[in-house]
């Protein structure tokens, strides 16, 4: 959730580049920032409550020195509100260690209990502060700060990726990691840390991946690894293809809106390259790792995620079953710790994340795999959590995605999601060669039809639409079958970021209780494009008119008879019914966008909320 960026090299001032790196972290959702940096007489640090540019503002005034070491964070409230003193890098009651953390630390009140019968003080709410404290602690008895820092995590329950620096070991920074995202960037010019590698991008594009429980020594001649029994390790770095461009805004007015109109693309990044058209199947890389005869074995299927992920994951199962007959269960990840343990058997277990890292979906992985199961990821992120621990993997190769509303890595995940059930259909014969060279020439025939809903007629659709629905108070959308969960994700991407309360329902639950909210006042957004369930869609339409509902439509471009029932069309073209999600989904973004936008909210930094949710 918060940003980590830290950087140690032999010469030069490492203090722009580490605010640089912040900047690009600012979409995880923040509600201060600070910085540190290592002096000739000890540690400085400058920290302020409030967005990046109110420190960079402190910094005018009150201006560090040139340093070649630095640690700096953007904190996500968990512990104490958002203050001056919550901030970001904490230090011990002595000033001489500095920390940046993510997590929760459990057991914080214990830690500090124990700690003031030591005699340490503290100054903040935070479970941080307590954390760099308990480092001191162990610092002054053990003389060596790797060593302090382990004796400090073997005391510490829960959460973390840290970044820790102190005054009497200059030239060192120690990082440490479970459960919470960190890498370790390396170059010739230096060593660097963060929560996130697009953090780094501008300084390095070779990373190393801790894994949970292990630890770090960062010089700024590289970096030893040491395994969670602090046993030194080596592994080879990971190039990441992302460039520093593909973080940037590259002229939009918002990453949200960027990511949108990069939607053809991510289809032809995510698909085109594993068409096998002489057999009508696919391709996966290495990693998918399953082949015919495995994806025989299984007999069903269970997906699991978190968020507009699950969304995407309510449309897997459904792809599953109708093109490779394979019958499955969609679960949200946090409650899957709660179910029944049954035996795990033919089952296949899809854990779905765009970041890798949701703490949620991950616990359910590993309890999975504690079960006897296997799993398949599908994530957008090389080098993630879920990549590195999951059974088999799919990566959805959508580039770095900036918006903490989800755009185009659910556009990917749903064409992986495709892919996915053509490849299993074709392993389990279900499907001819025939019926799938014509699947994928479908979805090859999709991309230039997506060219139309970033046209003129279509932006101005969702334009009048917006101008109405930017004066509601709540709303309905309503789907069947297919865009049911595009209902769903409809509804979730306007309530993100627009704060207007929203709904997703499948239409055929409407008169079960909803229908009582409807009036002039309670709009719907009814997903209505050709397929088994539009009759259905045009009745449900007419109950809301005839209650005097207002309507706003997703409907194939020149369908008069759904557009006399609508007060507001959002006009897509017309597709295959399986691959209307794809399309349908795309003016509902740019609606929840353009509401938004009418609204004066912070579209790419909703409040409250951030881009990766790695506590539970």
């Amino acid at each position: 959730m918060c940003g980590i960026v830290a950087a140690l090299t032999a010469s030069g001032n490492v203090v722009p580049d580490v605010i640089s790196g912040l900047k690009t972290l600012e979409y995880r959702g923040y509600d201060s920032a600070g910085i540190s940096v290592m002096t000739d007489s000890g540690l400085q640090v400058r920290r302020k409550m409030g967005k990046i540019a109110n420190l960079e503002a402190e910094l005018l005034s009150n201006g560090l020195p040139n340093s070649v070491q630095a640690v700096a964070h953007t904190r996500w409230a968990t512990h104490g509100v958002p203050a001056d003193r919550n901030a970001h890098p904490h230090t011990d009651d002595t000033g001489e260690v500095v920390l940046v953390h993510n997590g929760i630390i459990e057991n914080y009140a214990e830690l500090r209990t124990w700690l003031r019968g030591h005699g340490h003080h503290f100054q903040s709410e935070t479970d941080t502060e307590v954390f760099v404290n308990l480092i001191a602690y162990h610092l002054r008895k053990l003389g060596d700060l790797h060593a302090a820092v382990r004796a400090a995590l073997e005391q510490a329950h829960g959460a973390y990726g840290i970044v820790c620096m102190a005054a009497t070991h200059p030239g060192i920074l120690v990082v440490a990691r479970m459960d919470s995202p960190l890498v370790v960037g390396v170059s010739e010019n230096g060593t660097y840390a963060a929560s996130d590698m697009p953090a780094l991008l501008h300084l390095t594009r070779d990373f190393v991946i801790l894994e949970n429980g292990e630890s770090a020594v960062l010089t700024a001649s590289g970096c030893q690894l040491y395994d969670a029994k602090g046993s030194a390790i080596e592994r080879p770095t990971q190039r990441c293809d992302w460039t520093p461009e593909q973080a940037e805004k590259g002229g939009y007015p918002h990453f949200m809106l960027k990511e949108i109109e990069e939607q053809p693309d991510v289809l032809a990044r995510t698909a085109f390259d594993r068409f096998h058209d002489s057999n009508g199947d696919v391709d996966f890389e290495p990693e998918f790792g399953l082949d015919d005869a495995e994806l025989r074995y299984f007999s069903r299927l269970r997906f699991m995620a978190m968020g507009t992920s699950l969304h995407s994951a309510i449309l897997g199962q459904q792809m599953l079953a109708k093109l490779a007959r394979l019958p499955g269960e969609t679960l949200n990840a946090s409650e899957f710790l709660y179910s029944p343990e049954l035996e795990e058997g033919d089952a296949l277990t899809v854990i779905i994340s765009q970041s890798g890292e949701t703490a949620d979906s991950l616990r359910a992985m590993r309890e999975v795999q504690r079960r006897g199961g296997r799993v398949l990821g599908i994530c957008n992120v090389m080098g993630s959590t879920l990549a590195r621990e999951a059974d088999h993997l799919i990566l959805t190769h959508c580039g770095p995605e900036v918006g903490v509303a989800s755009t185009k890595a659910f556009f990917g995940q749903l064409t992986a999601l495709y892919l996915l059930a053509i490849r299993i259909g074709r392993a389990r014969r279900v499907l001819a060669p025939s019926q799938g060279r014509e699947l994928l020439n479908d979805l090859r025939a999709l991309r230039p039809k997506l060219d139309v809903l970033f046209g003129k007629e279509s932006r101005e659709a969702v334009r009048v639409a917006a101008d109405y629905l930017a004066g509601v108070k709540s709303c309905l959308f309503l789907g069947r079958g297919m865009n049911f969960p595009i209902a769903l994700e409809g509804a979730l991407k306007l309530k993100e970021i627009s704060y207007i309360h929203a709904e997703g329902y499948p239409a055929g639950e409407m008169k079960h209780g909803p229908i009582a909210l409807i009036d002039e006042n309670f709009p719907v957004i009814a997903i209505a494009t050709p397929g088994r369930t539009y009759d259905k869609m045009i009745s449900n339409m007419e109950e809301v008119r005839a209650r005097k509902g207002k309507v706003i439509a997703v409907a194939v471009n020149g369908d008069s008879k759904l557009a006399a029932q609508a007060d507001f069309v959002l006009p897509v073209p017309e597709v295959p019914e399986l691959l209307s999600p794809l399309v349908n989904i795309i003016p509902l973004q740019q609606l929840s966008y353009e509401v938004a936008l009418r609204l004066g909210c912070d579209i790419d930094q909703p409040r409250n909320l951030a881009k990766s949710v790695t506590v539970e």
